[in-house]
Formats: structure tokens, sequence, C-alpha cells
């Protein structure tokens, strides 16, 4: 099974990276944005590439379920063995605003879990990539999450509000913060061990983690819930209310901190 994980991880290594033609072209021009929502901007670019990576992947995988941000849901992907979960670009704020931080993220899911990932930064020419039981690399080299366990001093992506807010029972210790825009590339960067942590405690949608989870796991780290308990995907709605992701013994340390907590 190993195998078959690895060949849809080339699968969408391939895709990703043809995207990425796309999305720098889109970045170095001028791709059109709107808002499909408050404070939820899209582009141009976010559809062509949505529509570029439907079409490569499921011309591929004609049989494969498809859950994208920007493609209409329905319940067909519910009774597919396995289901393309798609980002065609997490951080399009970063896009708009042209920061380098944005990736397309594609993941493909078996079972509830992902088995195959790649995340792409077109602009850095990052290309994070697993399969379940195969391992983590960046560029083709092997990666692997910090051993690292205390949280004085650590390197954590997380907002500076989360951290500074008066409903922590205790303070945090002082951490060296970082920001990026993409969920998906804070995740990569604690998988390859630029960071030692992320985390979020307001709600992501299962294309912002999907790729990044099985990175995580196959760098030895952790990505689960604030409470510990498991991400599951392609579930009826595509949503987790929290994200933390980390080395294990790191893990374990931002879990005595947001495991009792009760998000509203």
């Amino acid at each position: 099974m190993i195998h078959a994980h690895t060949i849809d991880r080339d699968l969408l290594v391939t895709a990703v990276r043809e995207a990425g033609a796309i999305a720098r072209a889109g970045f170095e021009g001028v791709s059109k944005s709107w808002e499909k929502s408050k404070g939820n901007p899209v582009t141009e670019t976010d559809l062509a590439v949505d529509k570029f990576l439907r079409e490569r992947l499921c011309a591929a995988r004609a049989d494969y379920g498809w859950l994208s941000e920007e493609s209409a849901d329905n319940t067909e992907r519910l009774s597919k063995t396995r289901v393309f979960v798609v980002d065609p670009i997490d951080g399009t704020l970063a896009f708009i605003k042209r920061k380098p931080e944005f990736t397309i993220c594609a993941a493909v899911i078996e079972g509830g879990v992902p088995v195959a990932a790649a995340i792409y930064n077109p602009l850095t020419e990052e290309m994070f990539a697993a399969a379940r039981g195969g391992g983590a690399t960046l560029n083709d080299a092997a990666i692997r999450v910090t051993e690292r366990a205390a949280l004085e001093g650590c390197r954590m992506l997380v907002a500076q509000d989360v951290i500074k807010h008066p409903a922590w029972p205790t303070p945090w210790p002082t951490m060296d913060l970082g920001k990026r825009a993409s969920i998906a590339y804070r995740m990569a960067l604690v998988a390859n061990g630029t960071y030692d942590a992320m985390m979020a405690l307001s709600s992501k949608h299962e294309w912002d983690s999907a790729a990044g989870t099985l990175i995580v796991e196959e760098a030895g780290g952790l990505a689960t819930l604030h409470s510990g308990a498991k991400l599951a995907y392609n579930q009826p709605t595509p949503l987790h209310r929290s994200l933390i992701c980390a080395g294990p013994a790191m893990h374990a340390a931002i879990l005595t901190r947001t495991g009792a907590i009760r998000l509203p």
C-alpha cells in the first residue's frame, strides 16, 4: 500500500509544481480579487489553479472524490474510497499583498486520514511532500521535526493575540513568535524544523491542514486538535475547531495548557 501512496504523492508533486507556474504568473501580473464573504478574499488565480488541478488530478484518478476551497462541495465525495483535498492558494491575502508566503496544497485522503501530500511555495520553490509510511521531504531531502521540549524560548508560529489573551490561567513563557499567512506553510515549517510548533485556536478547513498533517506526521511530529484529539478528514462538514502541531515533546507541553480549555 505504501507503494500506492508514493505513486499518488508523486502525482500531487507534479501537479502542484505545474500549478505553480499559473500562481507565479498571477503573482507577477494582474489578478483580480474580490471577497467571497467578509474577510474571505479570492482571486482569479485561485480559480485558475483550482480548475487546473481538478482537471489534472481527476483525469489521472477518475474514481477519486474532490474537495477544494474553490469548488462547490457535494456529498458524492463521502462515498469515495479516496478523495483529493486541495487548497489552490493557501494564504490568498499574502498573494494579494505580494508576500511570498502562500502555498499550493494537495492531499489524498483514505479512510479519514491523509496518505499522500504535497505543499508547494512557488516563489521560494520549496516542495514539501510525504507518503504515509514513506517519510517526509523538502525538495527530495528527508526532514524531521525538532526534539525540543521546553516552551520557554521555543520558536512558535502563532498569533500574538492568542498568546496574550487574558483568559489563559497562567501566562505563556517568552517564546520566539513567528507568522506566515498560509496554515499549510506553517505546518511544513514545523515539519522541517524551522519552527518547533504552530498553534491556531480558530476554526480551520480540511483543505488548510490535510497535506500538512501528513507531512508533519511523517516528519515525526503530531498534528491534532487543541484537545489532543485526532484530525478526521473527508467529514460531512470539512472543518476542525483548532490546530496544534509540533514534535512529540513540544506537543505534550502545549497540550498541558490547551488540553482542558473550552473554545466557544
